[in-house]
């Protein structure tokens, strides 16, 4: 038996059965045995799954060129924040700040970029990676329950969330109830508790309720986690990819139940299996995300694909940022693989969404944004989500 489900066990025999969430939170985040604390080699085509940032440097370079555009659109203030939530390894810092820096540099005068980085290992990792930025004050780490990060931010900012919300503790609701998890004889089991007023809220106005033999996900730490971020926002813009739904296609019946579990880039329905050693992750609840950011002043922008989005932002100069280190022909061929991979259907450019909403911006400004703006008119960019 592993260290943690010994761990899980004596919890449940001390405190009874535990929510689901608390679970996965054990899971992914125990300090010492969690599956994001262990190391830092789950990422990666090496690792159990792998993201944008693994495909390409583009994917931080095209950001990059947003984040400036946005910068501007904000009227080119002397110091803005960018944070990043769950950094992993820091590639994506990396060739952001990096491409900024050579493209961009008053945008990278200005920038102070700060990491939020749970994970123990990881942190260790980022301090290796971004050790130049580090060392020059240009980067920051930071815990998602530091004091400092909590503080409302004064400086402009730019939240930028790559599948972080995706990986945040679920409860899990039936026809039954609640989810609990409970042990016996030496087995994990599920069982069912009322559900609590919150979750039953959380069916009502963003989900929908389980049809028997049907589980549905409520994402509600995902749902607190963005009303904190958009409380301490006082100005400038949050965008969040990830794979995820709206309420109308719930209601259509897709995406009930889309809890699994990922080792060496293979799925599994079972979360119970080795824990601490898979990612267990939920597709993500864009409904409730933008209402949660706009229950604290955001104004949130029609979703658009991660495909929509990066084209959106490289049309401009035919994705100049992908091939500039091209040399022979062979290399210009592999890039547009890559590419092709992060912006096509059959890649990653469907799967993704992109959530992006602002704060104390004019819309007219934000409806000229690259990322909202490919193949669609100017009147459809300033429509709230």
């Amino acid at each position: 038996m592993s260290q943690l489900r010994q761990k899980i066990e004596q919890e449940i025999l001390t405190r009874g059965p535990i929510p689901f969430s608390r679970y996965m939170e054990l899971c992914l985040y125990d300090p010492d045995l969690g599956y994001y604390s262990r190391n830092a080699e789950q990422f990666g085509k090496a690792g159990d799954f792998y993201t944008s940032s693994d495909v390409h440097a583009v994917f931080g370079r095209l950001l990059a060129r947003q984040f400036d555009e946005m910068w501007r659109a904000l009227g080119a203030p002397e110091k803005i924040e960018l944070i990043e939530l769950g950094p992993g390894r820091g590639l994506f810092a990396q060739d952001v700040l990096g491409w900024s820096e050579k493209k961009f540099p008053d945008f990278f005068r200005a920038l102070s970029y700060v990491l939020v980085e749970r994970s123990p290992a990881l942190r260790e990792r980022l301090k290796g990676t971004l050790k130049v930025h580090l060392d020059s004050e240009k980067a920051e780490l930071s815990e998602p329950d530091s004091a400092k990060w909590k503080s409302s931010r004064e400086a402009p900012t730019i939240v930028f969330a790559n599948e972080f919300f995706d990986a945040l503790p679920v409860e899990i609701l039936s026809a039954e109830g609640s989810l609990r998890i409970d042990a016996r004889d030496g087995r994990v089991i599920e069982t069912w508790a009322p559900p609590s007023p919150q979750e039953l809220e959380f069916l009502d106005r963003y989900s929908v309720h389980p049809e028997p033999h049907e589980r549905i996900e409520a994402t509600l730490a995902a749902q607190q986690f963005m009303e904190r971020i958009a409380a301490n926002l006082q100005r400038g813009f949050l965008i969040a990819i990830d794979y995820g739904y709206t309420r109308d296609e719930q209601l259509a019946g897709r995406h009930r139940g889309t809890l699994k579990a990922l080792r060496q880039h293979s799925l599994s329905a079972n979360p119970y299996e080795a824990p601490g050693e898979q990612d267990i992750t939920a597709d993500i609840n864009f409904t409730a995300l933008a209402a949660a950011a706009e229950k604290q002043g955001m104004q949130t922008h029609k979703l658009v694909t991660q495909s929509q989005f990066l084209m959106g932002i490289g049309e401009a100069n035919q994705f100049a940022d992908a091939f500039e280190e091209c040399r022979l022909p062979q290399e210009h061929a592999k890039v547009a693989l890559q590419l092709k991979h992060l912006v096509t259907p059959a890649g990653m450019g469907e799967s993704f969404q992109v959530l992006i909403a602002r704060k104390g911006v004019e819309g007219e400004k934000v409806a000229t944004l690259a990322g909202l703006s490919f193949g669609r008119s100017r009147g459809e960019c300033e429509k709230g989500y």
